[in-house]
């Protein structure tokens, strides 16, 4: 026996005809079509016993196996004449193309430097190379005859010199056609047969076939011919016994190879009967059929061969490829054991770590635990209490406790397996598909609950992109440790709160819980004691401290603000805003008191002031949860879910809310303004529409008269719904329970109370109103060339109000445009995510911290080239990059001129003695520098100032807030630091802050270029004048920062091993489902269609050589960044200019007297042009072409009408003649 080896390369190749002949069992060749005699496969049959067993009580007469050990042999036919293998007949068109049809040389000669050169730039991609070889000889008429660079023909004395016939596909024929022939009488279009081609072939010496891309050991062209057809063996294409065990139901690909041996049989008898030729080529004909519908049997253009119901015969490629064939679906596509899979349903009583589990789920999978003196009791009492399932000695014997007489007779021992039932806080992990990222698969703590379905909490559904009408879920239980500890580690759903992909949270709190707590933190929201006693046992952190209630009389009551502090974790500060906050709230001396209670201010853990809905408890950046997981950690973070649902889902059931009718009825005032307003706005298209028809329009820029008519009335209909939309909002009162929600965030929006209480508004298809789809209206009820509001989608009617039938019928016509987007799009985005799973899902960080594939090529010295995990960064401004610098110089820098008494306001007496020192003013001079270094190099990185690129750890904003709250420091305090030890110590800590270790010059090259950025931002917003005079900091605090900022930047580093490839392919994967098909045209963009969305994915993606509308973005430097003429001199000479660009319209005229012009406006410039009558007026033609050119145009291209004749002077010479 052979023994074991490592593979080291797999070489593909094609089986030679000698080869398929050494391999099979069935010599002589099988040749009957009979499938079985007397109930036994034939030999020679397509049955035969020499292939295998083809039943459990036959054995193989080849190996002797029986059904289960045999592998199965191949056999073989002979056929009587070649047929082309559909496999390869677009590769055998190819080599055709390449070589003489004559001598089968290469048509080319093989010395030539450019054949050289393809074979070395292709060594090691064949595939490549043949097209190349292909290419060149494209042009090739006459075998070995090329003409050089100075059109002389040279010929080599190799080749035979006889002319080349073009090759032609066409289903499964090729043909040949000469353009001329020698003798007249000859036929200049012939069919191909495929033992014409195998003649040439076999031609083909072994150098030309290297050339073309093959390695002759292992692929001969020859051999994509078939002469001899291997046969499957019995096991790949088992037959099946009927119900009566008297007749067999065979596989189809027995049936298909049926079909080959009768024809083969047929074609035999034909040339031993001397049959006519085209008899003969009939029967042919049928053999390459029955062949290629072997291999393929949905060739486009060829008839299915189909069994005898009709239904068609599955062929080899229908069983591999697809979703469903051996690849996809039986290799990489498997199918696991210790799995569940149910419907899911929600819980808020669960944590978001917590899965509920049906009873009968947990006790059926099982996790095996090993007994050791530790866990022996306890899986005893399991045992006793029927708690598990199967007991496994050491010697490896499986005791099935269910039916055991009685159990607990069983006694354990050390090293023995209980696989006990699932029980409470099992980690388990589960799934929703499609996974489309790393959230879609997480790890859950188990919850055993009665009932048959999965038990979810609410906010855990959005990472899964899940909802409760029906979904599925699979769950999958670990067998062992490590994969228990990995689960633990990695997959936990606190843990993967943070998406790397936009380092956001991506769950937060929704539906009710979000209304109840926007209700909950509203002024004037007041509990009493006992129901205040009630909420905090729900609370499982309450500490049994009670704060002291904000009104003590009459009688004890708490603010709903109060009870939400408690819910917080001590260490948190959070500044953010209510989505009904006013920006001009933010400016002046009292910006902190907002008059709505908009403005959210948390310190030290209490909420001070201001609403909470989605915009601090969402998925934004720098919300609540965001903040709370990276101040607090993974495990308070999904804590804090939980309590906020606990207690507000608990308080919302005290306080109540319902939605009625009546939440969406306003007032009579109301009702008649919005009324008014689209009465209006009707009355506004109708002059847009009179003036269009006038021709009194200006055009927007860009644009055509048709999209600027449209753009102004779809901007008038969307301003009125909108504008009734805000009053209908406006005139519902803060308690109004459709407001309510909208405003929290919890479900609708500001447009759902328009369209539901004003007006639906404008129903839109691609992005413009609804077309004419009958002739010249949009439905048969309105009159031809109708472009009125109503005529063209515009529905005034609200949903409180109900349609008309034309209103119904467009807006059905809105909504199916995006059903039909849907569909499409998941097609789309699931193949493209699929090809960039396949091409990145090897890309990893190794242990040097260099991102390499399997192959251990390198793709990045360092991750990001910062080396940074996208969940520990943050999108953080930098004040230095956008300031003028005047605010600069007073932000940064730390101004020695000012008095001591202003100084004294924040630095204490002992370092303002010692400020002056030369040491100190040497520091601050070259702080001074290196600000302004850093400020230059930024904004070369980022010219147009935009910092929203900007991704950063350690978001110091924050940290300096904590940094004054935890040292309780105001603007009264003075601080003990001196500018020179703010200097040096933030110069030690950017020196700790490592990414690339070494001291080579690669290695310091590449930490320079990872902490850059970060310096950057350290040494502008820790500058000596923030940190003493804006902020106040002392030693205490600032060293404090400090450490801080050293500790989590080395927390944010990525960690070897993590999987890169496929988080970046999941990370735009996921997105791209949320673009649109459609490509919309925006106005003042050239009046032409952008490539947006999906199809302009695919376009980078696929590296198009062509995109459909290519553009290009060019930073100008020097004065033309200043100078608007400049930057279009700039962009006159890049940007190609046809005359179509300047020509605004354009017309024909019956002109039969040049000089006397039927155009009499035009007769002025006619008379200036021919008062010198140096031409001959009588060969010009009698019609004119009149072009108008768009003046604003002309000037903003610099083109002139001297340029414009000469370039048409250049292009048709003096045949015509311009006017201007």
């Amino acid at each position: 026996m052979a023994s074991d080896r490592n593979v080291s390369r797999i070489q593909f190749g094609i089986l030679s005809p000698d080869e398929i002949r050494r391999m099979s069992v069935t010599n002589p060749p099988i040749e009957y079509a009979d499938l079985s005699k007397e109930g036994k496969g034939k030999v020679q049959g397509l049955m035969d016993p020499r292939q295998g067993p083809s039943n459990l009580n036959s054995k193989c007469l080849t190996c002797a196996g029986s059904y289960m050990e045999c592998p199965g042999h191949f056999g073989h036919i002979e056929l009587i004449k070649p047929v082309y293998n559909v496999a390869f007949l677009s590769k055998i068109l190819k080599i055709l193309r390449c070589v003489c049809f004559y001598c089968s040389k290469l048509l080319v000669n093989p010395n030539d430097p450019k054949i050289i050169d393809i074979i070395k730039k292709t060594e090691g991609n064949y595939r490549r190379r043949l097209a190349y070889i292909v290419d060149a000889c494209r042009r090739q008429e006459i075998c070995q005859e090329i003409k050089n660079e100075n059109d002389v023909t040279i010929k080599y004395s190799d080749g035979c010199g006889r002319k080349q016939p073009t090759y032609r596909q066409s289903g499964l024929e090729l043909t040949i056609e000469w353009k001329q022939t020698l003798n007249e009488n000859e036929e200049t279009k012939l069919k191909l047969s495929a033992a014409q081609v195998l003649e040439i072939f076999r031609k083909i010496s072994d150098s030309v076939c290297e050339i073309l891309g093959m390695n002759p050991q292992q692929t001969r062209p020859d051999w994509m011919i078939l002469t001899v057809l291997p046969v499957p063996p019995i096991c790949i294409r088992p037959s099946i016994l009927s119900f009566d065990d008297t007749t067999h139901c065979y596989d189809h690909l027995t049936y298909n190879l049926a079909n080959i041996i009768k024809a083969n049989i047929i074609l035999r008898e034909d040339e031993q009967r001397d049959n006519d030729s085209q008899i003969i080529e009939t029967h042919l004909q049928d053999l390459q059929y029955h062949c290629a519908t072997l291999f393929d049997n949905d060739i486009p253009g060829i008839k299915q061969s189909c069994q005898k119901n009709g239904k068609p015969f599955q062929s080899l490629k229908e069983r591999l490829d697809g979703k469903g064939g051996r690849i996809r679906e039986n290799l990489t596509g498997k199918r696991v054991d210790f799995c569940a899979r149910t419907v899911i349903t929600p819980d808020p009583n669960l944590s978001i770590d917590q899965v509920g589990v049906p009873r009968s789920i947990a006790q059926n999978l099982t996790v095996p635990e090993i007994v050791t003196p530790y866990n022996i009791k306890w899986l005893q009492e399991l045992i006793n209490h029927n708690a598990a399932k199967y007991i496994i000695t050491d010697a490896g014997d499986r005791i099935d406790l269910r039916f055991h007489p009685k159990p607990s007779d069983l006694h354990l021992k050390s090293g023995y397996i209980v696989e006990r039932f699932m029980i409470d806080n099992d980690l388990v992990v589960l799934n929703r598909q499609p996974t489309l990222h790393r959230m879609s698969m997480m790890a859950h703590r188990v919850k055993i609950l009665p009932w048959s379905t999965f038990r979810l909490n609410l906010s855990v559904t959005t990472p899964y992109n899940a909802d409760f009408d029906g979904d599925e879920m699979n769950l999958h239980l670990p067998q062992s440790v490590e994969s228990k500890a990995e689960l633990s580690q990695l997959m936990t759903v606190p843990r993967l709160i943070i998406t790397p992909q936009s380092n956001r949270p991506i769950m937060g709190i929704v539906q009710d819980t979000l209304t109840a707590v926007q209700k909950m933190t509203r002024r004037d929201v007041f509990i009493e004691k006992n129901d205040f006693m009630n909420l905090l046992t729900y609370l499982p952190t309450w500490d049994g401290r009670i704060p002291q209630a904000a009104i003590l009389k009459p009688k004890p009551l708490w603010t709903g603000k109060q009870l939400f502090s408690l819910i917080l974790p001590r260490e948190v500060n959070c500044v953010r805003t209510h989505s009904q906050h006013q920006d001009d709230e933010d400016n002046g001396p009292y910006k902190w008191i907002s008059p709505g209670d908009t403005k959210v201010l948390i310190e030290n853990g209490r909420l001070l002031s201001g609403i909470l809905c989605k915009k601090t408890l969402g998925t934004s950046t720098g919300s609540l949860a965001h903040i709370v997981f990276m101040e607090c950690g993974h495990h308070i973070a999904g804590q804090l879910y939980y309590h906020i649902q606990l207690v507000g889902n608990n308080w919302l059931m005290l306080e109540g809310h319902s939605f009625g009718m009546a939440d969406t009825i306003t007032n009579r005032e109301t009702y008649e303004t919005i009324q008014a307003t689209i009465k209006k706005a009707k009355n506004e298209v109708n002059k847009v529409i009179e003036r269009a028809h006038k021709n009194s329009l200006e055009l927007s820029p860009g644009n055509s008269l048709r999209q600027t008519f449209e753009n102004i009335i779809n901007g008038l209909l969307n301003s009125a719904r909108d504008h009734t939309g805000s009053l209908a909002q406006k005139s519902l009162s803060d308690f109004n329970q459709f407001k309510s929600m909208v405003v929290s965030g919890a479900t609708g929006s500001s447009i759902n109370i328009s369209q539901v209480i004003a007006c639906v508004g404008q129903q839109n298809i691609e992005g413009k109103r609804i077309p004419f789809g009958f002739k010249h209206r949009t439905l048969p009820h309105f009159i031809k060339d109708d472009y009125g509001p109503e005529a063209k989608g515009f529905i005034e009617n609200s949903f409180l109000q109900g349609f008309t039938p034309v209103e119904f019928f467009f807006h059905a016509m809105g909504g199916r445009e995006g059903l039909i987007d849907t569909a499409f799009k998941t097609v789309e985005t699931g193949y493209i995510q699929e090809r960039l799973i396949k091409a990145m899902e090897s890309v990893m960080i190794k242990y040097d911290g260099t991102v390499r594939n399997q192959f251990e090529q390198l793709i990045q010295f360092t991750y990001g080239e910062d080396g940074l995990a996208g969940e520990n960064v943050e999108f953080q401004s930098i004040i230095s990059l956008k300031s003028s610098n005047q605010l600069f110089e007073h932000l940064c820098k730390f101004d020695l001129s000012t008095e001591e008494k202003y100084l004294k306001k924040f630095l204490t007496d002992d370092v303002i003695r010692d400020l002056y020192t030369n040491e100190s003013l040497e520091l601050l001079n070259d702080e001074w520098k290196q600000l302004n270094e850093d400020r230059f190099n930024l904004r070369q990185i980022y010219p147009t100032g935009d910092t929203s690129k900007i991704v950063l750890p350690c978001n110091l904003e924050r940290l300096i807030y904590n940094a004054k709250k935890k040292f309780s420091i105001s603007n009264q305090t003075q601080s003990n630091l001196s500018p020179s030890q703010v200097i040096q110590i933030l110069q030690k800590l950017t020196q700790r802050l490592i990414i690339v270790k070494g001291d080579d010059r690669l290695s310091k090259e590449a930490q320079y270029n990872a902490t850059m950025l970060m310096n950057i931002l350290l040494r502008s917003s820790l500058s000596s004048r923030q940190v003493l005079e804006i902020h106040h900091l002392t030693n205490e605090a600032f060293n404090w920062l400090c450490s801080e900022i050293e500790t989590r930047f080395q927390q944010a580093q990525v960690q070897p091993g993590e999987m890169v490839g496929a988080l970046a392919a999941q990370s735009l994967g996921e997105p791209i489902t949320q673009m649109t098909l459609n490509t919309f045209h925006y106005a003042a963009i050239s009046g032409k269609n952008q490539t947006l969305g999906i199809p302009r994915i695919k376009e980078i993606i696929n590296l198009s050589k062509k995109p459909k509308t290519p553009s290009l973005t060019v930073y100008l430097t020097g004065q033309a960044t200043n100078n608007v003429e400049q930057c279009k001199q700039v962009l006159c000479h890049l940007e190609h200019c046809t005359l179509r660009k300047v020509t605004t319209n354009t017309a024909i005229y019956y002109d039969p007297d040049p000089q006397n012009t039927v155009i009499s406006e035009d007769q002025e410039w006619v008379n200036t042009y021919y008062e010198i009558p140096d031409q001959n007026i009588t060969n010009l033609s009698r019609w004119l072409l009149r072009i108008e050119l768009d003046r604003k145009s002309m000037i903003d291209r610099e083109s002139t009408m001297e340029k414009i004749s000469e370039k048409i002077y250049q292009d048709f010479g003096n045949c015509l003649n311009v006017i201007f």
